[in-house]
């Protein structure tokens, strides 16, 4: 702040931002506690459905960690083009996740949160609570899934869902929890077919206030329908501090390239700027915020099966494309 503040060119106005002009280009960077006079603001010019006040989402698992062999793709009573990925559970399997599921140890939430969070979003591991037997009426439940492997009905069935066009990332279905990060990858991992899952989200529930960038951005980070409005960081959907500083430069780089009368700066999702900045804006039925990873990042043409080896040839790739992009930049 010190050094921001003795930049010439930058003047620095500490007090409330409540409104948001009309006769000049602004970048709204106002992160994941917006005020709720901004956030008035902000659903005049977006619409409130396009607005979300509290973050309650599944785990999302890379498709290449899932065992398909035991794994199927399957809809329920074969609806549908077999979308989602099944994973089989019998009753030992079943009981043995259900009891490590329930003791868990889970992330402690504000009471403001818990009220809010737990009208519209019931955790799994709450779901569990409420009965050893629920969760195979609800997110569990196997009723119009015939397992091909051995033509019958499992005792419990996980789904996931394709989370992403390419379908390299899948999401656990009604699997929205509190529980913490490592006790998500301990528990969650007991589910037959993601005993090696490669977690690139965890579930969260809590407070953060976001757009719904999919239907709302278009790809330099611009509202489609105000054209002096962009925005930045998590407000975004993009998650964590080098997501939030990479989209703040991306949408800055814009607005001056607009400026200077240059042309759109937009980069494809080969490197991780791209990939994330594509994730929060390309189409989706329901929009997750995501944080950098590998995951999101466009596939090698080859399949490289060493972890290390495939992640250090696309890093390798997205410092060669970068290097050509951002020349003049």
């Amino acid at each position: 702040t010190k050094i921001l503040k003795n930049m010439e060119n930058i003047e620095i106005i500490e007090e409330e931002f409540t409104e948001i002009p009309e006769d000049k280009i602004v970048i709204i960077a106002s992160g994941p506690l917006t005020s709720d006079k901004l956030f008035e603001k902000i659903s005049e010019i977006t619409g409130e459905e396009s607005l979300y006040f509290y973050d309650a989402a599944a785990p999302i698992v890379t498709f290449e960690s899932i065992n398909m062999d035991i794994a199927y793709f399957q809809s329920r009573y074969g609806k549908g083009d077999g979308e989602y990925i099944n994973c089989p559970m019998n009753k030992e399997e079943y009981y043995n996740f259900y009891n490590e599921l329930i003791k868990a140890e889970r992330a402690e939430l504000k009471n403001f949160e818990k009220e809010k969070l737990f009208d519209a979003c019931m955790p799994i591991e709450k779901i569990a609570m409420s009965g050893e037997k629920t969760m195979t009426f609800g997110p569990l439940k196997p009723k119009g899934l015939i397992n091909p492997k051995t033509d019958k009905m499992d005792y419990a069935v996980v789904q996931l869902r394709q989370d992403d066009k390419e379908g390299k990332l899948y999401n656990i279905v009604g699997f929205q929890t509190n529980l913490k990060f490592g006790e998500q990858k301990r528990v969650f991992s007991m589910i037959p077919g993601l005993e090696n899952a490669e977690f690139v989200r965890y579930g969260v529930m809590h407070r953060n206030t976001f757009i719904n960038s999919t239907k709302l951005l278009d790809k330099t980070l611009k509202l489609k329908n105000k054209d002096n409005v962009y925005f930045a960081g998590q407000i975004t959907g993009g998650e964590g501090y080098v997501t939030a500083i990479a989209t703040g430069m991306y949408a800055a780089i814009n607005v001056a390239n607009r400026l200077n009368g240059e042309k759109e700066f937009i980069l494809e999702d080969i490197s991780e700027i791209g990939a994330i900045v594509n994730y929060i804006t390309e189409e989706k039925k329901k929009f997750q915020p995501m944080g950098a990873n590998f995951g999101i990042i466009r596939s090698l043409d080859e399949n490289i099966r060493d972890k290390k080896e495939k992640y250090r040839r696309l890093s390798q790739r997205a410092i060669e494309y970068l290097k050509k992009s951002i020349k003049g930049v």
